[in-house]
């Protein structure tokens, strides 16, 4: 007999068969995002935020080759605490061949909680179109996930490093509706704004639900039906001083420039120089908006259950 896809934890398990309600939390950002012992301190927050609020989480990441949905205290600790790969879609089957462990992108999340039967995820930033794509191709796999499995992601925007608009355009080719929480303006991450508009406006967790559940009854016409990005900015005061982001942006780019990074390179040497030259800002806001992005997606699996 074949090995199942997942393995669902038993607290998992439980809620998906009694309607209880379920968040997905990516294992990435813990694993990769955050420096230790910060990212354990963070991924037993966001579980906690959740259970205070009687939703379920579900980290997700790949442990020993089997993907898993729903951690131990043990499995948040391995995914802090041990270096592992950063897996996406593609990489699963490598990983689960190999025996070995790799936390989860947004992607691959994604696509492991669709399988599940998990209608929302919270993440801090969505992957996008990177700037100069237009030579280099590089846009995030996160897109295309979420233009074939049926998740609704709350996210606090796409940082401000890669080109917000054309990321806009493509989530509006592959058909991924997108929704502002409180907002009618598309967040870029460390900031509330980006000065792109968006069409849709929702100001409750009940009114996402709703959505969701309009496109649970769409009839199905042979396609993968698609999810849902739900923009949620950082809360008023926890985001970055505009001026401040401004200049420590300006001076990654000079800076990856001067070092002639180019491709695929550049978007981890910004990142990397950015925390360092924020002299940390930049990180409490990451812990910051990804913390209310898992207080949003807890009230909208709540109202979601509800219905």
């Amino acid at each position: 007999m074949p090995n199942p896809p997942f393995l669902l934890s038993d607290e998992v398990a439980e809620a998906l068969e009694t309607g209880k309600p379920v968040v997905a939390l990516e294992s990435t950002i813990i694993s990769h995002g955050l420096p230790r012992p910060r990212n354990l301190e963070a991924a037993r927050d966001f579980e906690a935020v959740l259970r205070d609020a009687g939703v379920v989480p579900a980290t997700i990441a790949v442990l020993d080759g089997i993907p898993r949905v729903g951690l131990d205290d043990e499995g948040v600790r391995r995914i802090a605490d041990e270096e592992m790969a950063k897996a996406s879609i593609r990489d699963l089957p490598i990983i689960a061949a190999r025996g070995t462990s790799a936390a989860t992108t947004v992607a691959a999340t994604t696509h492991l909680a669709a399988l599940a039967g998990v209608r929302v995820f919270a993440t801090g930033g969505l992957g996008g179109v990177h700037r100069g794509a237009s030579s280099t191709f590089d846009e995030s796999a996160d897109l295309t996930a979420l233009a074939q499995h049926p998740v609704a992601v709350v996210t606090a925007g796409v940082k401000s490093v890669l080109d917000i608009g054309a990321t806009l355009e493509r989530l509006e080719t592959l058909s991924v509706p997108v929704v502002g929480f409180g907002t009618g303006e598309f967040p870029s991450f460390w900031l509330p704004t980006s000065g792109f508009d968006l069409d849709w406006r929702v100001e409750s967790a009940e009114e996402v639900a709703a959505i969701l559940k309009a496109q649970d009854a769409a009839p199905a016409d042979g396609r993968p039906r698609a999810g849902l990005v739900v923009a949620n900015p950082v809360p008023e005061g926890e985001g970055w001083d505009r001026a401040e982001h401004d200049r420590v942006l300006a001076q990654a780019f000079a800076a990856a420039d001067a070092a002639k990074v180019r491709g695929k390179a550049v978007t981890p040497f910004l990142l990397s120089f950015i925390v360092t030259a924020s002299e940390g800002v930049s990180l409490e806001v990451n812990l910051a908006l990804a913390r209310n992005n898992v207080r949003v997606a807890g009230a909208i699996a709540t109202a979601y259950a509800a219905r």
